[in-house]
């Protein structure tokens, strides 16, 4: 007999707490041995998620509490891993929406919990770091319900249930007159309020593809709930593609879920979540059915791309030396793998064979996928980020999104005419008591590109900045680019102490002395807004005469570290970056430089 199942997922806005909040879930229902150490931020797997403290891909775990079976899915809280968020709300009946005690309710939060409301779901707010200095747990909790009757939430939905809780410290309370000691009210309250699943395991078998992942050794596993039915290893099944054509396999493997670990059962039911290998075409939203009575379900719409870059094979002097895969052959086929498991990721093969079309929801997403290659081994080039055009009403439309930044008081106006230039338009501005002022646009996809450093830079690195996707409208007209020139190398070489030093009154350097350049590479960014060449490899003529005043110990200015993100925003149109395991280069496209 199958024992009582809630499926359950964790919304919020990116940074709120929510994998912490799953690893008290986790460590407080026994999933870990007595003594066994357990990371922080548990089902953060990736390098990249437990580095930048984000949650990339949405991940299930299953706890049992009181006889029950709660699956708990923790989901990403960035905006271009928006998609992720909206399939998996297919997979449960109910949420966990989670809000920062401090800052309230922010864009993405707007984003999942509308997300939420249109699915019928009921959320259970949970206020999390009640603990830290500053927090308004109960302002917090008003601030949610604006944001629900904003949103058109119903009367039952606006009744929601809250709770209040901190994560790190591990426990959860009804009410902030009650001291919290564990996350049993947690516990508790999915019991109450979330419903079981509804579905009848008597009908013909129907799963819905909602995630996708990939093992070497057993090819495409889709992940889903099953509506309807039961499904048994080993069975033949029938998967209804998108199109309505119809194809017949065999379940190879079927697994589901444990603490932490996927392990291997031999049956399941209606309203379980499970893991399934045997289709090596299925996709997003497809179902796994019965093969005599095959019966599809609706379709999941999988958002799409908005930015779009050109992945190239690397063709610089330096080429071939610090990566270990660097053919065309080897790029394509790691971007088209990636395709097996990034649904919201489109790839193109161009005219040119070396060249890739590669397109994504936002710079976040595309560079997590050129950080996970260059982890990998390997070495390529990519353009400069372009929004996506479409035809809506045989009008040009471009993406528009929706900013929230959070910034001092003295920075507000900066931005304001910064974003104006970028064609942003001011929605709200609210000015709080803390000396800080939250501000609210609408601007192009095209006016963000390259401003998230422009924003840190005039705030500091005291602002906050968010944005989510919002809707097509008709292109506004050119947006200028107010960067200055580049300084170019002139030759190939080393850059050294007294090049550098003599040049530094015509801008600012990415490089330190003992860099290797190469003609046409980018080494720093000029005063003035034309490019310009230098020769940053010559070297003082040593001589037997000795200086009058002896030698002088002069202090060079600390170069821009230009990481990944921050090359992606800065380069124009007519320049690449160079991407290898070792180093971010930039350069120009092109051979054709501006002379002194």
């Amino acid at each position: 007999m199958s024992i009582p199942i809630r499926n359950v997922a964790i919304i919020a806005h990116v940074d709120h707490g929510k994998t912490t909040l799953v690893d008290a879930l986790l460590k407080q229902s026994g999933v870990f041995r007595e003594g066994e150490e357990v990371p922080i931020c548990v089902m953060d797997s990736n390098d990249i998620e437990r580095e930048r403290g984000i949650t990339i891909l949405s991940k299930n775990t299953a706890v049992k509490y009181k006889d029950t079976l709660i699956n708990i899915i923790d989901t990403p809280g960035h905006a271009d891993f928006g998609g992720e968020v909206e399939r998996v709300l297919g997979m449960v009946d109910g949420c966990i929406l989670i809000v920062d005690a401090n800052e309230g309710p922010m864009p993405q939060t707007r984003f999942v919990l509308k997300k939420a409301l249109e699915k019928g779901l009921r959320p259970i707010v949970v206020v999390n770091k009640i603990d830290r200095e500053l927090a308004s747990p109960h302002v917090a909790v008003d601030k949610v319900l604006d944001l629900f009757l904003e949103l058109g939430a119903d009367d039952d939905q606006c009744d929601f249930p809250h709770l209040f809780a901190s994560g790190m410290a591990g426990y959860a309370q009804n009410d902030m007159e009650t001291k919290g000691t564990d996350m049993v009210p947690m516990f508790e309250a999915i019991l109450r309020h979330v419903p079981p699943p509804v579905g009848d395991a008597d009908k013909p078998l129907q799963l819905q593809v909602t995630t996708l992942d990939y093992s070497d050794y057993l090819g495409r596993i889709v992940i889903g709930k099953i509506h309807n039915g039961t499904i048994n290893m080993g069975q033949q099944a029938a998967l209804i593609k998108e199109d309505g054509s119809i194809v017949k396999t065999r379940i190879t493997k079927l697994l589901g879920f444990d603490g932490l670990k996927r392990i291997e059962i031999a049956s399941a039911t209606a309203g379980n979540i499970v893991a399934v290998t045997g289709f090596a075409d299925a996709n997003i939203g497809e179902t796994i059915t019965c093969p005599t009575e095959p019966m599809a379900l609706p379709m999941i719409k999988v958002d799409e791309p908005t930015l779009q870059m050109t992945f190239c094979v690397n063709d610089s002097p330096f080429a071939g030396t610090e990566g270990k895969n660097v053919t065309s052959r080897q790029v394509r086929d790691r971007l088209f793998r990636e395709l097996e498991t990034n649904v919201a990721l489109r790839v193109e093969e161009t005219d040119e064979a070396d060249k890739f079309a590669v397109a994504g929801r936002g710079e976040l997403h595309l560079g997590i996928l050129i950080e996970n290659m260059r982890r990998e081994g390997f070495e390529f080039q990519v353009s400069q980020p372009q929004v996506i055009y479409r035809e809506v009403g045989g009008q040009k439309c471009e993406p528009f999104e929706l900013l929230a930044l959070d910034v001092p008081e003295e920075a507000v106006g900066s931005c304001i005419e910064r974003l104006g230039q970028r064609k942003g338009e001011m929605q709200d501005m609210v000015v709080g008591m803390n000396g800080r002022s939250n501000l609210e646009f609408v601007v192009p996809a095209r006016g963000l590109i390259g401003f998230r450093g422009e924003f840190m830079r005039m705030t500091r690195g005291a602002g906050i900045m968010n944005h989510s996707f919002l809707e097509y409208r008709p292109t506004c007209g050119d947006i200028s680019a107010r960067r200055n020139g580049v300084l170019i190398s002139f030759e190939e070489g080393t850059a050294t102490d007294y090049a550098l030093m003599g040049a530094e009154d015509r801008g600012t350097f990415f490089i330190k002395p003992g860099t290797k350049v190469y003609k046409g590479m980018i080494v720093g960014e000029n005063n003035r807004p034309q490019d310009l060449e230098l020769n940053i490899c010559k070297s003082k003529q040593l001589t037997n005469h000795r200086a009058s005043g002896g030698e002088e110990l002069v202090q060079l200015k600390t170069p821009i570290d230009m990481t990944l993100e921050r090359a992606l925003e800065y380069i124009n149109g007519d320049e690449l970056v160079e991407v290898t395991p070792l180093s971010i280069r930039l350069r120009k496209i092109n051979k054709k430089l501006a002379r002194r």
